[in-house]
């Protein structure tokens, strides 16, 4: 049975095509504009473009993330199911990693910390979706003021020689505090290593309000940046696994969740 998730999330939108639960046949994303269900199109024709793969194909497609509810049962995505990020994230987080107690999701708009049992089914979560200073558009808002590639931001904080202290919580606060750091002539490696610093600390202090217990897990798309995660680890004082693909997670729990759904309605 071939089943799908979606992840519409802020930026951009992730596809994952899944045979029998188990074989990845497809993945792909791109960047979620105006329209959303056109750009969400794009993405699912780019994922079945040279697979021999057709819609009609996939048999259940569950979506999830932020702009979710504009591709449900709506042509030409139709998708059958909708569900919360953070039981995508879990499911996901848990079929790649069976120990794992504390998922920790950070994308483009919004960072969360989920607390998952031993099935893979939510605790409980946490959700900081009021400010950016908490989710990957803080570090390209600071690239943009440190005039470098986004890319870069975390090898340049690798590098650094030098904790600064950063204050701000609010995005555009933290902007000025940067411009000042510049005219101070403190070097990019060392603002850049402030940044990622500020970030981790404030993602922290959210996943403890929930509690954190092994193994923990960070996905998502600034689970990519090399930058983030030292901060991140130090803040909580534990070890943190990071699977392959993190930013698929919460598709690929979509379409596990979508062969479920099938089979329970099959019973």
């Amino acid at each position: 049975m071939i089943t799908a998730g979606i992840d519409v999330g802020a930026k951009y939108a992730k596809i994952v095509v899944l045979e029998d639960g188990k074989s990845i046949l497809t993945r792909a994303n791109g960047i979620v504009g105006f329209d959303i269900l056109k750009s969400v199109t794009a993405v699912s024709e780019k994922a079945l473009d040279g697979t021999g793969l057709k819609r009609d194909q996939i048999t259940r497609i569950v979506a999830t993330g932020m702009g979710r509810k504009a591709i449900h049962r709506t042509p030409p995505i139709n998708a059958e199911e909708i569900v919360p990020d953070v039981i995508a994230d879990a499911k996901g987080t848990h079929h790649l990693i069976s120990t794992v107690k504390t998922v920790i999701d950070v994308g483009a708009e919004e960072g969360r910390g989920v607390k998952v049992d031993e099935n893979g089914k939510v605790r409980d979560f946490v959700i900081n979706e009021r400010c950016a200073a908490g989710a990957g558009t803080f570090i390209e808002t600071m690239a943009r003021a440190l005039e470098v590639k986004v890319e870069d931001m975390g090898l340049l904080a690798l590098k650094s020689t030098e904790a600064i202290p950063m204050n701000a919580q609010c995005c555009v606060f933290a902007e000025s505090e940067v411009v000042t750091l510049i005219h101070s002539r403190v070097t990019k490696e060392n603002i850049s290593k402030a940044i990622h610093d500020a970030m981790a600390g404030r993602i922290a202090s959210m996943v403890l309000r929930v509690g954190v217990e092994k193994d923990v897990a960070l996905i998502g798309g600034v689970a990519q940046n090399p930058g983030f995660l030292p901060p991140l680890k130090k803040e909580l004082n534990t070890e943190i696994i990071v699977p392959e693909h993190p930013q698929y997670v919460g598709a690929f729990g979509a379409a596990l969740l979508a062969l479920e759904m099938e089979g329970h309605q099959n019973e």
